[in-house]
């Protein structure tokens, strides 16, 4: 069978990621990158050996004759590039958000269904080693039935993309409805929607500055850095932390289940079950530090084995989840994200926006 034809618009650093990912692939090939940088997007060709570079996108499109375009410009290009992607005959692969709000989201998946052709986001930590692992113990029946999720995600606001995003009141995150929450809170809201299977949940949120101390005299005031939310759905409920102060930063999921609990560290990439006490007593709480001391070894015992064997990857999950959409285009299997979980988490995005950016005084 002949390989995917990929090309990849918006040469920043997770375009690095992106190609990096497909060329492990034996399905496809990146035959070209652009930007409206020409020297980013010949940069990155020169990286990867990838043959070709342009700084139009149209000419890209008609020159190259892609099956794929990888989409990793700002959001609010989103929707005019995927049209032009679709019109072009490719399917798509966007960077998260998908589109600068629900209504958008929707126009955007309504567009690319209506021309066959298949789409997926950039959800990568869906695919992430801990992700997987949690989903197989659902299947086994370890948690039982999900009742609380709780998802945090942590920010450095002093890291180099931070550091851009305060440097200038220009810079394109300034221009988002939700600003610095609108580019990273999908890494939160994607563990929390897989076990929502309402359309359009409760949720309540607030947000304020922390880190940002403001005093700059434009937009930069108004970025908040922390957001606290809750979200009840029919059957379970959520809890979504996104903090610029606490250290170290950090990337946590809690699963409250009716006989476990399950607590995943994205960072370390581990996974705990917390069972309860099995035996009376002291002797219970001693017995299940060491239970949970165990666990953590394990994990680290695993992923120490994959960093020998060359197979621990910063972009794993990634990479799975592009080799999944290609099978999904190759094979017509089903999509790795679905269609239903991307507009949930646009529904709660639009919702958490207007409320925090119009709060209610009492």
């Amino acid at each position: 069978m002949d390989k995917l034809k990929v090309g990849v618009v918006g040469c920043g650093q997770i375009a690095d990621g992106h190609v990096t990912e497909i060329q492990k692939l034996n399905s496809a090939t990146v035959l070209a990158v652009c930007d409206a940088e020409i020297i980013i997007a010949e940069q990155l060709a020169m990286r990867y050996g990838v043959a070709n570079y342009y700084s139009s996108l149209e000419d890209m499109l008609k020159i190259e004759k892609l099956d794929v375009l990888h989409i990793c410009t700002p959001p609010g290009s989103h929707l005019v590039l995927t049209k032009m992607a679709v019109d072009a005959g490719c399917h798509v692969y966007v960077e998260k958000p998908l589109a600068l709000n629900y209504a958008d989201t929707v126009e955007l998946i309504d567009y690319v269904i209506k021309a066959g052709k298949k789409l997926t986001i950039g959800h990568n930590s869906e695919f992430d080693p801990p992700s997987l692992e949690l989903r197989e113990l659902i299947s086994k029946g370890v948690l039982g039935e999900p009742v609380h999720i709780e998802s945090w995600y942590g920010y450095n606001l002093g890291g180099s993309f931070g550091k851009a995003i305060l440097a200038s009141p220009d810079h394109w995150v300034h221009k988002l409805p939700g600003k610095l929450f609108h580019n990273n809170l999908n890494h939160l809201l994607n563990k929390i929607t897989e076990f929502l299977d309402d359309e359009k949940p409760q949720v309540h949120a607030m947000a304020w500055r922390s880190c940002n101390k403001g005093g700059y005299g434009d937009v930069r005031d108004n970025l908040f850095d922390e957001l606290r939310t809750v979200i009840k759905g029919n059957k379970v409920s959520a809890y979504g932390t996104f903090s610029s102060s606490v250290r170290p930063v950090g990337h946590y999921l809690r699963v409250y289940g009716t006989k476990s609990i399950v607590d995943l560290d994205y960072t370390s990439r581990s996974v705990a079950i917390d069972r309860g006490a099995n035996y009376p007593s002291a002797l219970g709480r001693l017995i299940a530090g060491y239970d949970k001391a165990w666990q953590y070894t394990k994990s680290a015992l695993r992923n120490t084995n994959k960093f020998r064997r060359y197979d621990y990857h910063y972009f794993s999950g990634m990479g799975l989840l592009i080799e999944k959409f290609y099978d999904s285009i190759l094979y017509d299997k089903p999509l790795p994200v679905s269609t239903d979980s991307i507009l949930r988490i646009a529904w709660i995005m639009d919702d958490i926006f207007n409320q925090i950016n119009n709060p209610v005084q009492s």
